[in-house]
């Protein structure tokens, strides 16, 4: 039987938690006031982000999450992205991993789409 992964989203700014696994920012642009050091990040991957326009066009908006989301679907479909998406992939098949993401509304986020992502079906 296949185990279950454990995907989880937070705030960047949040306390890290010793059950985070391995620590993963999923922005393209570094969190505002925060240093490296005080992220505790195990990396950043910026290569999944969704793309200048497409966050722009979102505006965190939830009302548009689920139209973010078809859009942001594609552009995951782009090599660099793709990889990134793969090497995603790859650490949840390790163990639990934590999503990192600035935004206020962690729940309607690209970390929180790609939470679903690496956990569905």
């Amino acid at each position: 039987m296949a185990r279950e992964r454990d995907v989880r989203v937070r705030r960047v700014y949040d306390q890290p938690s010793p059950d985070d696994g391995q620590r993963l920012l999923v922005d393209r642009l570094w969190p505002r006031g925060l240093s490296k050091d005080a992220a505790h990040l195990d990396e950043w991957i910026r290569a999944v982000a969704p793309s200048d326009d497409l966050r722009r066009w979102y505006g965190h908006d939830s009302a548009r999450f689920g139209e973010f989301g078809r859009r942001y679907a594609d552009e995951l479909r782009e090599p660099e992205r793709a990889a990134a998406l793969t090497h995603l992939d790859e650490a949840a098949s390790r163990g639990t991993i934590t999503l990192l993401t600035a935004t206020k509304d962690a729940a309607h986020s690209q970390a929180a789409f790609l939470a679903e992502l690496l956990t569905g079906p």
